[in-house]
């Protein structure tokens, strides 16, 4: 800004400078006539006025240009204005880092003035994922009785093909400010899920410690106790946290919550659900009639409703205050209540069946006991039925009730066994050898996620006198009883190909090396022929 004005001074004294030195070099000669005076005199104005009119078009340039910089300097306070409307990453962070910068949170939130980097999330676990289809929030609290956590993120993660979880992200926010819980939290979800973690389909984030208000202020209403309207609170805070960290992340965001399980096939109908609906102006779908369980939004609207939560969050439930927004929205006060129902019913499209069911007894208000369910949630496919090749099923493990091998095998039940031992096998025994190109064995399903296989391999035993001299070679690792071992059980899951090498095969088995400390179940049995 310093260069224009030097340089307007610097033409200003040249034009001076040069008008000085003409009006001095008129020839003062008392001989000579007043006519050729009069000549060069007017001679040397013409060139002056050109000069003049050089230094006048310089001056309106340098003019424009200070307009320019003025504007320009206008705008990109006004861009940084505009951009102050919730978590946003800067420069210095590392990724997945944010910062809240929306100046309106210290109206509704005073006591953030006095800690300024209480608005930043600690990221526990997670690798900046962005640019998914659908981002899944879970905020999730200490309980005093059970945690239902890693069943959720089971039920959710259980059956999601490659494609499908490179195109999510769930991000567990837990709320709470002592870091020893949110540190074990975070331990738990990497040791149940460390693929997950590692792909960056799992984040962990926490708030800080001055996040919270002085809840003891709280004015109790609406028949409420005092205990119950902090809890409220709290969970208007929680959710509009988890929303704005969100709203970069992808093009949907749900809301979830901790003690839910998820319909399978929930990720394509939701996707497909929303692409359908694109077109119209909801503000959120719903994929659940139970409080704020599956409400889908657009990302782009959530520091709107964040900041809508964030304004209102001492006076009324979450669920009232989304409630409101529709009505602020489209409600005409000078209209009857059924207008202003029909307007509020084209902001919300609702989806059914739906495909999240609340399994949570105990409330995370503590001693509160919850029984909701929702009815349109149906019953859950808790197995995959499939044509196997003819087979004498046999095995060690002991199953429950009537969920046998033999009815899994033939595709009309899942096989539930009692807690395997090292040395258990699960054995096929084939009526004929057959050429088979693979395999699948999915353990657990939607609603007993935990009862899985572990540390348990897949045999195959060749029916060829060839294939089995072929034992010797180090590709193949023997077992025993002429088994070769093609495979073994990962996060629940055995899934490979059989060489054309080791066909025809004349059984299969699995066979357990460890002790368990669960149940062990089997949803899908697949022997490809």
């Amino acid at each position: 800004m310093r260069f224009y004005p030097y340089k307007l001074a610097c033409l200003l004294a040249f034009g001076c400078f040069v008008s000085v030195t003409w009006i001095k070099s008129i020839p003062s000669d008392e001989g000579s006539t007043v006519m050729p005076d009069l000549q060069i005199l007017y001679k040397r104005l013409l060139v002056a006025e050109e000069l003049g009119g050089q230094v006048s078009q310089d001056l309106s340039s340098i003019l424009e240009q200070l307009k320019n910089l003025s504007k320009t300097g206008n705008d990109t306070y006004l861009y940084s204005v505009h951009n102050r409307t919730g978590f946003k990453e800067t420069e210095k962070q590392p990724t997945g880092l944010q910062t809240f910068l929306q100046p309106n949170i210290y109206i509704f939130m005073p006591h953030l003035r006095h800690h300024p980097g209480s608005l930043v999330p600690n990221v526990v676990l997670g690798q900046g994922r962005r640019g998914v289809s659908m981002v899944l929030g879970i905020p999730t609290v200490k309980r005093d009785k059970q945690s239902y956590l890693v069943n959720t993120l089971s039920s959710l993660l259980f059956s999601l093909t490659s494609s499908q979880c490179q195109d999510l992200l769930i991000i567990v926010f837990v709320a709470e400010t002592n870091l020893d819980y949110v540190n074990g939290v975070a331990e738990t979800i990497m040791k149940n899920f460390p693929k997950e973690v590692q792909s960056g389909l799992l984040e962990v984030i926490s708030p800080s410690q001055h996040y919270y208000p002085d809840f003891a202020s709280l004015k109790e209403t609406f028949g409420d106790s005092k205990e119950r309207v902090k809890w409220r609170t709290k969970q208007n805070l929680d959710f509009s946290f988890l929303m704005l960290y969100a709203q970069d992340k992808g093009m949907f965001y749900v809301q979830l919550e901790d003690d839910v399980v998820a319909k399978s096939g929930y990720y394509d109908e939701m996707k497909a659900y929303a692409t359908n609906e694109a077109s119209k102006p909801w503000l959120y779908l719903e994929f659940s009639q139970l409080g704020f369980i599956g409400k889908m939004f657009r990302t782009r609207d959530l520091p709107m409703i964040a900041e809508f939560f964030l304004m209102f969050h001492r006076d009324k439930p979450i669920d009232w205050l989304l409630d409101h927004i529709l009505w602020v929205k489209v409600c005409n006060p000078e209209k009857n209540d059924k207008h202003c129902t029909e307007q509020k019913a084209l902001l919300k499209q609702r989806y059914k069946p739906s495909l999240f069911q609340h399994v949570g007894l105990h409330s995370s208000l503590p001693g509160k006991l919850q029984h909701l369910k929702d009815k349109d949630f149906g019953k859950q496919t808790l197995y995959k039925a499939h044509n196997n090749p003819p087979a004498e099923v046999s095995s060690t493990l002991k199953h429950y009730q009537t969920h046998s091998l033999k009815s899994a095998y033939e595709g009309r039940d899942f096989f539930w066994a009692i807690t395997p031992l090292q040395g258990d096998y699960i054995l096929f025994n084939f009526s004929q050898p057959v050429y088979t190109s693979g395999y699948l064995f999915r353990s657990g399903n939607i609603e007993t996620n935990g009862d899985k296989f572990f540390n348990t391999t897949v045999e195959v035993l060749p029916s060829s006198v060839l294939a089995r001299h072929k034992l010797a070679n180090p590709h193949y690792r023997e077992s025993g009883n002429g088994f070769i071992i093609v495979g073994e059980f990962v996060n629940g899951l055995a899934e490979g190909k059989i060489e054309a090498a080791l066909q025809p095969v004349s059984a299969l088995r699995l066979v357990v090396h460890s002790d368990s400390d669960v149940w062990a179940l089997l949803s899908e049995i697949l022997i490809k022929v």
